[in-house]
């Protein structure tokens, strides 16, 4: 049992959703085994939201994410289904029965040799004393075919869920339509397998405040979202559920079949999770989320490869890991309900993200004067694919995360001319609000702040300037040459007429496509109505957002 935490349910549907939940929660596990220190206090995140406890056949206890997963035939690569923690629920039932047995085995997917480190103990013992995984090889990191690669934390048997029916690789039986994403919790095999997981989870739970999904929307796997969304809305209704549309990089204008069904994949995606969910909000590094391929976004201090889902999943789930913050905390959490309610009002459902990763400190530096150095909201780097993102915000949740306290507030000497009014401030909670107050007047903020900083040990990615010291601070002088372990991090959470602009211009392309042209795609279960109210309902979620109800307006 949680012990009092308000429980999250996460849902990973898709393989791009499971390389973003894979450094997620290797995040999670990095955090979860820091020492600590005077930088993390304990007991700022509860871990019981997103975890629960268990015990083995054995009496072995267990501490495993409260996860229900769902991929294709051939994306677990060497990871068995069942995890490998609880045994093999296979080989447990043959030793139960007596008579004779028969073994059909598949050949395994051989482990990827440039990961062995990260599936054992095996590592560097560092200056400090500290062992540490082994980073995964410069140009290896091309070699991570599937998320289950360098997943390093434990499943419960219960949240792997293949869908059998569709591959993972090649060219045929793939999963690429929104109808065929529907259809398939439409089957009573795959829609009961799901029920089944989801009783199991919430019969565990004290308090479920929600559930949290990590979708695909630029495939087949929005119509499952769809779906997903829609039985959790009837099954559990009163509960939160905010769902992350994810898409991943820069796509090239020579597969057009490919980016029509991106298109029509993402529309109908957000849509229908909008209509079932208590918020929805894209997440990518495009500039885009039209047919029209726009550069990825980028970031002053990170060096990234935008054509590997490895290198774009782990700034997703570090922007990820910091805007979910609210719901996670063990003193005075804000509810998932109550966090979609600061921002959905009036038919606002789909929200916008950005980041400041890392968030730019110099040792010593206070944040007053770090924030002035910082600027506006060009400062952020957009994270949802919805082009600039200049326009009128009517609501936001921030959080700033990884910077120590005695940095939160000026030190300068009494009587020392104030630089700005952010310097007058006696907390650093009032410093963040009174920035925000000063870029975006009359905008209803949330604001949150947190001593601990995000964990980037490997497996994530060696992403990071040489200017930046082991804890993610921007140094002066010549690099040090250590390894960054962990960042400050600034995010936000916003409601802005960046959405309905980008919804706006998603409607128009829609209705400029002949769909009649696409056949594969209406075969797939869509017909010539869900196409013309689909359309509909882009718009109606556009001009919510014309109509301001912050005090902005």
């Amino acid at each position: 049992m949680a012990g009092g935490a308000r429980e999250v349910l996460t849902l990973q549907l898709g393989h791009f959703a499971g390389f973003v939940g894979a450094h997620w929660w290797n995040q999670q596990d990095a955090a979860l085994c820091a020492t600590t220190d005077a930088r993390e206090p304990p007991g700022e995140l509860c871990p019981d939201v997103l975890y629960r406890a268990g015990r083995t056949a054995h009496g072995q206890e267990t501490y495993t994410p409260r996860l229900i997963l769902m991929d294709l035939k051939g994306s677990l690569s060497s990871l068995k289904q069942e995890g490998g923690l609880y045994g093999d629920r296979q080989l447990d039932a043959a030793i139960a029965w007596q008579g004779k047995l028969t073994t059909h085995k598949e050949e395994l997917y051989p482990p990827n040799p440039y990961l062995q480190d990260l599936l054992s103990a095996e590592g560097v013992l560092s200056s400090d004393g500290i062992w540490r995984v082994k980073p995964i090889p410069n140009g290896k990191e091309s070699s991570i075919r599937v998320w289950s690669d360098f997943l390093r934390v434990h499943l419960h048997p219960r949240s792997i869920c293949m869908i059998q029916k569709y591959n993972h690789d090649g060219e045929a039986g793939r999963l690429e339509a929104f109808g065929q994403g529907e259809s398939v919790l439409k089957e009573p095999r795959y829609l009961e397998e799901l029920e089944d997981r989801l009783h199991f989870y919430m019969e565990e739970c004290d308090y479920l405040q929600g559930f949290q999904i990590l979708c695909d929307l630029h495939n087949g796997f929005s119509g499952v979202g769809a779906k997903a969304t829609e039985l959790l809305q009837d099954e559990y209704s009163g509960r939160g559920i905010i769902t992350w549309g994810l898409l991943p990089g820069p796509y090239s204008l020579g597969e057009p079949q490919k980016n029509i069904y991106r298109l029509l994949n993402t529309a109908f995606g957000l849509v229908h999770m909008s209509a079932h969910s208590s918020l929805v909000c894209p997440l990518s590094l495009g500039g885009s989320l039209g047919l029209r391929p726009e550069p990825p976004v980028t970031f002053p201090h990170l060096h990234y490869d935008a054509t590997l889902p490895f290198h774009c999943a782990a700034i997703l789930a570090t922007a990820l890991d910091t805007v979910t913050v609210p719901y996670r905390l063990r003193s005075s959490p804000v509810s998932m309900v109550h966090l979609a309610d600061m921002l959905n009002s009036s038919g606002k459902k789909v929200a916008t993200a950005a980041a400041t990763i890392p968030f730019p400190l110099v040792p010593g530096q206070s944040l007053p004067d770090a924030l002035v150095q910082l600027g506006g909201a060009t400062a952020w780097t957009p994270l949802s694919a919805c082009g600039d993102p200049s326009g009128t915000r009517f609501a936001q949740s921030v959080v700033l995360r990884g910077l120590d306290k005695a940095c939160h507030t000026s030190r300068l000497a009494p009587g020392t001319r104030l630089p700005s009014p952010l310097h007058a401030c006696d907390t650093g909670e009032d410093v963040l609000a009174q920035y925000l107050q000063q870029q975006q007047p009359g905008v209803r903020s949330s604001t949150h702040l947190l001593l601990a900083p995000c964990k980037v040990v490997p497996p994530y990615p060696c992403l990071f300037s040489p200017s930046l010291s082991r804890h993610g601070l921007l140094l002066d002088g010549p690099p040090l040459g250590a390894a960054v372990e962990s960042i400050p991090v600034l995010g936000a959470l916003c409601s802005s007429s960046t959405s309905g602009r980008a919804l706006g211009d998603l409607a128009r392309e829609l209705g400029k496509l002949d769909v009649r042209r696409w056949a594969s795609f209406m075969d797939a279960g869509v017909e010539q109505g869900d196409v013309e109210e689909a359309l509909q309902e882009l718009g109606s979620l556009a001009q919510c957002y014309q109509g301001g109800d912050g005090l902005a307006d």
